[in-house]
């Protein structure tokens, strides 16, 4: 038996230690956090001190019972989780949990999993920092309290289901403002004047834009024609030189920012991929807000730039971190050896790979030197100048490896890259053609990922570690949606002076076209619209900062955690009283207008299954109309025309081929109704612009779609594509498609070896089945499982050996035994539903509520105009 047990966190974690360390080594994982606070009101008694009570969940009892038992065999044990507070907090909870002695047990970390690393975090063990598990804690019980609490004012005054969480909210909630200022802003129009001249010598051509621009087009028309005579030289020239310095190195912000811009990575992907990396000893430490680099780190960059690019490339620097609470590591991320240009791994490995190293070696270059000429060209029948700029790299430094993206959208008619020919002041140009542009402010960018983390970490709000985490979770709630959107047709005017000629038109372009883009839902609106009317402070960016600095104190042992927590909770949990009490139901509701064909009021709001528009009210004699909404309009933005087109649907048209058609939107978005089938319209298209023969061409699509592709066994083959992707169908079997097929070009024998595999893998699944009972024993990617309905539930020991079930004992395990199993873990699984029950307790025979609760006040019925 090996004298020293270490634990790390990850299984590849382990692997890759383990071959660093001898025979006296024995390297095991805890798969990550080994308890965890119990669920309900009991994790947190605010009464003491929020003493927590933890638990060991059922998937990790197994992992704890063979930590303890190697932890009592062994000399030493070694906790060597992650450095950060999150990595201290699994520590700690191993030390606790594991029952280890002070006298047994070193924490050691490390930056970079390489042996010299390892080695040196051996040679220099420290015990647990409690001050870095104490700020964790302190994080993950005002979280847990903030959701705890907050989430049932959302059940009863929004909606069921509905949860919130503190730097969720926050993130939200810049999201819907900025969503809002785009909404409200009014484009203004001016008149670009750009030109191009030549300067008579073959083709040098001279580009140049008028600085000001004019607002009115009879301004902008009037100085083209004013430069339809007029001679045009150089009235001034100006060169001088410039340079460009690279970036910092990555902190787990600016990493997850470049790799969403140049990658397309969602910041979930960038740090899973980072954190396989780090696992395989590739990159440091990929959880960190510093910029700095070790000596050993400068001093092996040097040697390769000097290597691999000469020595005037290199230029040694050292970076400033800007954030203030600056604590997650103290190293920046770089490669682990820097004479590694690219890595073996699958694609995104080696792109984020290449990318950290790139950014992490230019840092160390020298800077890029330009040489930059501004001439100004007169006019001679106004007073306005041209101005042309260009630009000429002298030497290319740290561009020679990279070059840092930006969030900036790229402006209209950008030319970055223009090289003026030779100049000299007083030289005459020769007109070619004068353009004059109408061109629109823009307004605010919408967020992207990248740029919502860059935004957070401004505010100071969050850290390293939640970034990823914040934004994966208001999207899989439902508050913010990341999509593409469509832009929409607009005219411009443009007027053109050539060969003397001065012509007008009108021309049309695409504009505000979305790609990746973060937006907020109808219920994102209302839940934010919610929380800052009634819970200022959790959605208040200054607060939420501040709270951060806290955490950041606490992990340095400037404050008391408890005392922290009790001068947030305090006033927190009165406020959840009081709104619990007094506050109205939210739905976000619109009063649009009047009904011309009844007079009645219209609104848009929230319902039960999503946005929709109304017609009337709940106390009206006649019963409100109601008409969802489409997913391309929002209950903040919809108009009065819009809201009651949605009344149109569905409608009727011609039957074909026998079978009744109708146009209508559903849970699922607007369909085509042919006989009982529902075909979806595709994505942004109207469903009030399908006609008779839109609708006949969706029925075929939809006819030819579901043909069969092949037969196998005599039974049809058909093929889709479905929320996870590309599928074959066969006798009710769906068959993914992977990649490595040619979905559009499948043949037999591909469709042949894709059954087959799916067949024999089914023929595998089931040890036992009692279809009737909704109940099964499977095969899992993890061993055996009870299928309980929808439910995965666990096979525990088998009590007569208290061992693992067998194959063979599986196999012949009655169904009772197996339902006994369910109980332990469902303890109603078998009960009957209970009856609806009156408020005085007897039975309800189906008949209707004495009284109905009286509906909420509306607003007075608008007039009409």
């Amino acid at each position: 038996m090996a004298k020293n047990l270490l634990i790390v966190e990850s299984p590849a974690k382990a692997k890759t230690i383990e071959g660093y360390l001898g025979k006296d080594f024995l390297v095991k994982s805890s798969y990550g956090h080994i308890r965890d606070l119990v669920k309900g009101d009991m994790g947190i008694d605010t009464a003491n001190d929020f003493a927590q009570t933890y638990e060991v969940p059922a998937d990790k009892k197994q992992v704890v019972a063979e930590l303890k038992k190697l932890a009592k065999e062994a000399e030493m044990v070694w906790l060597a989780s992650d450095e950060d507070r999150e990595g201290e907090a699994i520590s700690w909870h191993l030390y606790e949990t594991l029952g280890l002695k002070e006298n047994k047990t070193k924490r050691i970390v490390f930056h970079e999993i390489t042996k010299p690393a390892i080695l040196k975090a051996i040679e220099s063990p420290r015990t647990i920092d409690y001050n870095l598990v104490n700020a964790q804690q302190a994080r993950r019980v005002l979280d847990r309290l903030v959701g705890f609490e907050l989430s049932p004012v959302l059940w009863k005054k929004v909606k069921p289901s509905l949860s919130a969480g503190r730097v969720q909210s926050v993130a939200v909630r810049l999201i819907v403002d900025r969503e809002r200022e785009v909404n409200k802003f009014n484009a203004a129009a001016a008149f670009k004047i750009t030109a191009r001249f030549s300067t008579g010598k073959g083709k040098e051509i001279v580009k140049a834009e008028l600085p000001q621009r004019f607002e009115k087009e009879d301004d902008a028309e009037k100085f083209l024609n004013d430069c339809i005579n007029a001679s045009f030289r150089i009235s001034s020239l100006e060169t001088k030189p410039a340079k460009r310095n690279p970036a910092a190195p990555f902190t787990t912000s600016t990493l997850q920012q470049e790799a969403s811009r140049k990658l397309g990575f969602p910041v979930s992907r960038t740090m899973q991929v980072a954190q396989r990396l780090y696992e395989s000893g590739k990159i440091t430490y990929m959880r960190t807000d510093s910029v700095n680099l070790s000596e050993t780190a400068l001093t092996a960059a040097a040697n390769e730039i000097n290597s691999a690019y000469g020595q005037k490339y290199h230029q040694p620097r050292t970076y400033k971190t800007k954030s203030a609470g600056a604590q997650e590591a103290h190293e920046a991320i770089r490669p682990t050896y820097f004479d590694q240009h690219t890595v073996t791994g699958d694609s995104s490995e080696q792109r984020l790979y290449e990318l950290i190293w790139k950014r992490a070696i230019a840092s160390q270059m020298s800077e890029a030197l330009f040489e930059k000429t501004t001439a100004h060209i007169a006019v001679s029948s106004r007073s306005e100048h041209f101005v042309a700029e260009g630009e000429v790299m002298k030497f290319d430094g740290f561009l020679k490896v990279y070059l840092e993206s930006s969030d900036d959208e790229e402006t209209e008619d950008s030319d970055n890259e223009n090289i003026l020919p030779p100049l000299s002041n007083g030289q005459e140009l020769l007109l070619r053609v004068m353009n004059a542009t109408e061109r629109f402010s823009r307004p605010p960018a919408r967020y992207t990922e990248a740029s919502l983390v860059k935004k957070l970490e401004e505010l100071g709000i969050g850290r390293p570690s939640t970034y990823a985490p914040t934004i994966s979770t208001i999207q899989n709630r439902g508050y913010v949606v990341k999509e593409d959107r469509d832009g929409r047709n607009r005219s411009f005017g443009s007027i053109v002076l050539e060969d003397g000629k001065v012509t007008k038109a009108t021309k049309m372009e695409i504009t505000g076209a979305e790609k990746a883009k973060l937006f907020p839902t109808d219920i994102g609106e209302v839940v934010n619209d919610f929380l800052v009317e009634h819970f200022k402070g959790i959605v208040d960016f200054n607060f939420t900062a501040n709270v951060e600095k806290e955490f950041d104190e606490i992990a340095q042992g400037l404050q008391n955690w408890t005392k922290m927590l009790h001068a947030f909770y305090t006033p927190f949990h009165k406020e959840v009283e009081v709104t619990t009490e007094t506050a109205d139901r939210a739905n976000g509701e619109r009063l649009l207008g009047v009904d011309p064909a009844t007079g009645r009021n219209v609104y848009a709001k929230v319902g039960k299954f999503g946005p929709l528009v109304q017609i009337g009210q709940v106390d009206d004699e006649e019963k409100p109309k109601y008409a969802s909404l489409m997913k391309s309009q929002s209950v903040g933005t919809v108009t009065l025309e819009d809201a009651l087109e949605q009344f149109r649907l569905p409608f009727h048209l011609e039957h074909f081929q026998d079978k009744e058609v109708s146009v209508g939107v559903g849970r699922f978005g607007p369909y085509v109704k042919w006989g009982e089938a529902y075909i979806s319209i595709p994505k942004n298209e109207d469903p009030l612009s399908v006609d008779q023969v839109r609708a006949e061409a969706i029925i075929n699509e939809k006819i030819t779609a579901d043909a069969p592709v092949a037969h196998y066994d005599g039974l049809p083959v058909t093929k889709g594509t479905g929320r996870f992707g590309p599928f074959i169908k066969w006798n009710d079997l769906f068959i993914n498609v992977p990649k490595a097929y040619n979905f559009d070009n499948l043949s037999d024998n591909d469709i042949r070896e894709l059954i087959a595999k799916k067949v024999e893998k089914e023929s595998n699944r089931f040890i036992q089945q009692w279809p009737e009972e909704k109940i099964a024993i499977e095969n899992g990617r993890w061993g055996a499982f009870i299928r309980f309905g929808k439910d995965m539930l666990k096979l525990g020991r088998n009590p007569a050996t208290n061992e693992k079930y067998t194959p063979e004992e599986l196999t012949v395990l009655s169904l009772d035994d197996v339902k006994k199993l369910i109980v332990e873990q469902v303890p109603n699984a078998f009960e009957p539903k209970a009856k609806k029950k009156a408020a005085n307790g007897t039975k309800v025979a189906g008949t209707k509520a004495a009284a109905k609760k009286a509906p909420a006040k509306k607003k007075a019925v608008a007039k009409k105009k």
